[in-house]
């Protein structure tokens, strides 16, 4: 489960929180096409933790968003529901622009209308949960996010910290996880997942038969790259490495990780949570932070290792292989989905995908302008010995400092055009194969791309996604199913959505 880096409610909710509340998006078969880390997503940046057009908002979180028949869901609710999608976004997804929020925010609100539609009719069919039940998984819930601060005194801290008890933090979602646990029951009922589970037989049948219901395969294209980062000097680099071996000396001494963390670890998105990052798999961290974090002994924390952020101690709590699974966009899996079906995800060579689960404590290298403006010049000169027809391989092993997978002469293969940072993609529009692109800006440094060729978009091919594909089908008939039970429960009721 990836865990929310804000507050403990948010902490909280992600860990029991209903995909009534979420419309998930359509089945994507992009699953099964491994993601190749671009130069311009490899590694992680602070994130902030509500969209910026979430704050406008913030003098109304008391009103009213919907009525449901005699019943109301709060801006609060609404609000809060958006702020943890978006803190479960991968970390490298570029910061959403107002029209991105207002498009989630709706379809979260159609999802928490539907979840008050669900729970009224589960009501009026007798469909029960226990408060035994919904006690379990409240305090299943705070057993977790417990173990991820590092335990029970850094809880507590925490608790202090936002003038919260444990009592009343129970109580804030006692009620809301009954109703979604009694949603989810009710949609069980009202759908068995038995009357849509698919056969292989039957999903290579119905993809045949139904193309328009499947995604396209995104454009891609080839890189190449030359990649500057932006480096502070020596001296506060050696700075930054005194003082993580200091705080390693804590660690040493006894003092908790999480504990630690939550004091000096200068991540403003992962220090609240004592340092927990969640689950990642390869190719979403910076790759030394990576390195260490698929090697590194489980439950040790190992050596200062040195990102484009600074230095790092990092604890690896666990590894395990990626389970498939749908997801709505608060991260849960989807109501709409059903129960969903859990298996190794696979890479293009048939091999298990493996996700750590590790903590870290960061202390910040800080660059100047004075950084930043040499790695530009430097980049610029590059670029130029590029254009003026320098072998692009050559430039490769004498400048760059990319740390991605890659060919010995800076070849990235492709790259989904969608995985790229709104700037570069810019950048590459109008190259042709064989042609450099200027010098392009992300949070490592500078870039200087050599495209080699392009895949436009297109249908799957059936051996593409043939793995998940019952899956997906399931998925795909459970979903129209649920949209037109859906349909027939706001036929009968009295909906109305507030403007505003």
């Amino acid at each position: 489960m990836k865990v929310s880096r804000g507050s403990l409610a948010a902490l909280l909710l992600v860990a029991f929180t209903s995909a009534a509340h979420a419309q998930a998006p359509k089945p994507a078969a992009t699953s099964t096409a491994p993601k190749k880390p671009a130069a311009s997503t490899a590694a992680p940046r602070p994130r902030a933790t509500t969209p910026k057009s979430s704050a406008g908002r913030s003098q109304r979180l008391d009103g009213i968003a919907a009525v449901v028949n005699d019943d109301v869901v709060l801006q609060s609710e609404l609000e809060e529901q958006v702020q943890i999608y978006f803190q479960n976004m991968p970390k490298d997804a570029p910061p959403p622009d107002d029209a991105t929020v207002d498009t989630v925010r709706h379809q979260i609100l159609e999802q928490l209308v539907n979840e008050k539609l669900i729970v009224a009719e589960a009501k009026r069919q007798g469909v029960t949960v226990s408060d035994a039940e919904v006690g379990k998984e409240v305090e299943r819930a705070l057993d977790d996010i417990k173990s991820r601060l590092g335990g029970e005194e850094a809880f507590q801290q925490q608790l202090r910290a936002e003038n919260m008890t444990e009592a009343r933090l129970k109580e804030k979602y006692r009620q809301e996880l009954s109703r979604s646990m009694l949603a989810e029951r009710m949609r069980d009922r009202a759908i068995p997942r038995k009357s849509v589970v698919t056969t292989d037989a039957e999903a290579v049948a119905y993809f045949k038969a139904h193309p328009e219901k499947f995604p396209k395969r995104a454009p891609e294209v080839k890189l190449s790259v030359i990649q500057i980062p932006v480096t502070a000097d020596s001296a506060a680099d050696a700075a930054g490495k005194v003082k993580i071996l200091e705080i390693r000396k804590r660690i040493s001494s006894g003092e908790k990780f999480a504990k630690v963390a939550a004091e000096v670890s200068e991540d403003p998105g992962s220090a609240n949570a004592g340092g927990d990052l969640g689950f990642f798999t390869r190719g979403r961290m910076d790759p030394n932070f990576e390195n260490a974090a698929f090697s590194q002994p489980i439950g040790r924390v190992g050596d200062p290792v040195r990102s484009i952020f600074g230095w790092h101690l990092i604890e690896v709590i666990e590894r395990d292989t990626v389970r498939t699974r749908a997801k709505t966009l608060a991260g849960a899996d989807s109501l709409a989905h059903g129960a969903p079906v859990m298996k190794d995800s696979v890479d293009a060579k048939g091999q298990s995908v493996v996700e750590a689960h590790a903590r870290h404590i960061l202390v910040r290298v800080a660059t100047n302008d004075d950084d930043a403006a040499r790695a530009e010049a430097l980049a610029g000169r590059v670029r130029a010995e590029a254009v003026k027809g320098t072998d692009f391989a050559t430039l490769v092993r004498r400048y760059s400092k990319y740390q991605g997978a890659q060919s010995a002469d800076g070849d990235i293969g492709f790259v989904p055009v969608s995985s790229l940072q709104n700037n570069i993609r810019a950048g590459l529009d109008t190259l042709e194969a064989g042609e450099i692109s200027p010098v392009l800006q992300n949070a490592v440094g500078f870039n200087i791309f050599k495209l080699t060729d392009r895949k436009p978009e297109r249908p799957y091919q059936l051996e593409e996604i043939r793995n998940e594909l019952p899956d997906f089908v399931t998925r795909i008939k459970f979903s129209e199913r649920f949209e037109d039970w859906m349909k027939g429960l706001r036929t009968k009721a009295h909906i109305e959505i507030k403007k505003g």
